[in-house]
């Protein structure tokens, strides 16, 4: 079962344990020798289990996402918005810094300068960063 939580703080907690106890037991060069045994077990456990969710039984589960999403199959995380750098529009709801706008009939979420632009107003797009279009108003 995966996790952390409580299964998982406890071992934590029982194997300092486990070390402080051999420390005052046995002295500092066995607590030592089971510090390396408990980091060179946890090491191999871990490699194991990245190994497994990369090319194991793991990998082949239903777990583990293996579809892609590409941009030749027509999945874009954003639109390219570049065609509109330069444009006029008009905002259509005030921006406080963000709001809406209409460009060509096109309406978008625009970002102001920082500043308030009401609402009706002419703005021209300056930059566009991803989805992030930001407006200047037109003087």
């Amino acid at each position: 079962m995966p996790g952390f939580g409580l299964p998982g703080i406890s071992g934590i907690i029982l194997e300092v344990v486990a070390v402080v106890l051999t420390w005052m037991n046995h002295g500092p060069v066995a607590a030592l020798g089971m510090t390396l045994i408990i980091l060179s077990i946890l090491a191999i456990a871990i490699s194991m289990s990245l190994r497994s969710a990369a090319n194991g039984k793991l990998s082949r589960s239903k777990m583990v996402l293996n579809d892609t999403e590409s941009n030749e199959a027509g999945y874009r995380s954003t639109e390219d918005l570049d065609v509109f750098l330069g444009k006029e529009g008009v905002t259509t709801t005030v921006l406080r810094p963000t709001g809406m706008a209409e460009f060509d009939g096109v309406r978008l979420n625009v970002v102001s300068e920082g500043e308030f632009i009401q609402s009706g107003t002419r703005v021209q797009i300056v930059r566009v960063e991803g989805s992030r279009i930001l407006v200047r108003t037109i003087a």
